[in-house]
């Protein structure tokens, strides 16, 4: 037991004559191992820009959501007719009414 031990932490595997079956599995695990970190990081970046994008589409909502409440505002007739009042434009006290036009042919 200690023999085979000793040849394994010396190397004995990887050049005695039959060493060819022992390289391949090498080679195919570390090249396994290379492509599962190449994932990892791929994924790892994936999950970066989705919290970053995620981040911005709130950014973005609550943007959204203060200018429309800003139209809202700006929308008020209280609001209008104050910044017009300087141009002495008022409201109407007399309703608008229809206008009703009939048709000539016949």
């Amino acid at each position: 037991m200690k023999k085979s031990i000793y040849s394994v932490l010396r190397g004995k595997f990887l050049i005695s004559d039959d060493s060819f079956k022992n390289w391949r599995i090498i080679i195919f695990i570390s090249v396994l191992a290379i492509i599962m970190i190449a994932s990892s990081h791929s994924a790892d970046k994936k999950v970066h820009d989705i919290a970053r994008l995620t981040n911005e589409v709130k950014e973005l909502r609550s943007s959204f959501v203060d200018g429309r409440s800003k139209l809202m505002r700006l929308k008020m007739e209280s609001t209008i007719s104050k910044k017009v009042a300087d141009k002495d434009i008022r409201v109407s006290e007399i309703p608008p009414t229809k206008i009703k036009v009939k048709s000539q042919q016949q």
